[in-house]
């Protein structure tokens, strides 16, 4: 068998649209319901929390069946500076899909991280990069065997979430969110004013107003023990 690359559709949204998302955090994101698809959260960052680099970018998918790697080593030359590279391994814990030797050269090139549903190993030099996000399901020494098949940019399966070329990845301390072109294009303006309600309970409750005031609490009932 070979890899086999497929040629995503092209991208209708502007630059501009897909940067003002890059202020959402991704509590704020998932809280928006069924229209930002979370990722599993035991898909977790190398890096502590307090310290992991922000992931933000536009997927480039791969399918491994793994031990077989092939398609990561054809995404190199696919991926672009900016983008995420998300690997759909299908949670396969014994080997390896990437290290520090192909990580490195995505990192040389611009890439902004990736997102890995299976192992990943050298993870002491990859978790000292500061500039370079790596969210991975597992950790194992064991490297990957064969590099003859998968597939390059088709919708994939991560961490229960479905991924396809172009969706923007975004990550932090909390977790993973993937975000479809038209929850990119329609839902920014929900995302913001939660950030700014967000902001007015900070606030108001800095201000010393009650909690009951400042979220619309019903009035509790007070009762008194003897």
């Amino acid at each position: 068998m070979s890899v086999i690359i497929h040629t995503p559709p092209p991208q209708a949204l502007t630059e501009a649209e897909t940067e003002r998302w890059r202020a959402v955090p991704v509590a704020v994101a998932v809280d928006l319901g069924h229209d930002a698809g979370q990722i599993d959260p035991a898909i977790r960052p190398l890096r502590p929390a307090g310290s992991q680099p922000k992931l933000f970018g536009r997927a480039v998918t791969v399918r491994c069946d793994a031990p077989d790697f092939g398609a990561v080593l054809h995404a190199l030359d696919v991926i672009k500076a900016g983008q995420v590279l998300v690997i759909d391994a299908g949670g396969h814990r014994d080997t390896a899909m990437i290290g520090d030797i192909l990580s490195g050269h995505l990192r040389a090139k611009g890439v902004a991280g990736l997102i890995c549903d299976g192992a990943v190993r050298d993870t002491g030099t990859l978790a000292c990069w500061d500039d370079f996000s790596v969210f991975a399901r597992w950790m194992t020494p064991r490297g990957p065997t064969g590099a003859d098949r998968g597939a390059v940019n088709l919708p994939v399966v991560v961490g229960g979430c479905l991924v396809s070329p172009g969706d923007l990845l975004i990550g932090d301390d909390d977790g993973l969110v993937a975000l479809t072109p038209a929850t990119i294009r329609h839902r920014i303006g929900d995302a913001e004013a939660k950030l700014s309600r967000e902001t007015g309970w900070i606030s108001a409750l800095a201000a010393g107003r009650s909690a009951c005031e400042v979220f619309g609490l019903s009035a509790p009932v007070h009762f008194a023990d003897h």
